[in-house]
């Protein structure tokens, strides 16, 4: 997953767009600001996490719990990060 590729980012983007506006803002955010000079394995636990369901979504990035896998946790902390600064 080159962070370059323009279809790649397209196609995220598209998946960053959820039922819930604020997290269409959190993820999208990250998606401009931090993903494209993250780490290959960051972009790919981001992709990932695309594909979590909302609810699980909002209490994770809201601080209300933590996903259980590593690379997850990582990059919902980044995502915090980006919306936090």
């Amino acid at each position: 997953m080159e962070a370059g590729d323009p279809r790649e980012l397209s196609r995220l983007r598209w998946f960053c767009r959820r039922g819930m506006k604020e997290l269409d803002v959190m993820l999208s955010r990250y998606l401009d600001e931090q993903w494209p000079q993250a780490p290959q394995s960051e972009r790919a636990a981001f992709a990932r996490l695309l594909d979590c369901q909302d609810p699980e979504l909002w209490d994770w990035l809201t601080g209300r719990s933590q996903p259980g896998e590593k690379d997850l946790a990582h990059v919902v902390s980044r995502i915090r990060e980006s919306n936090n600064g």
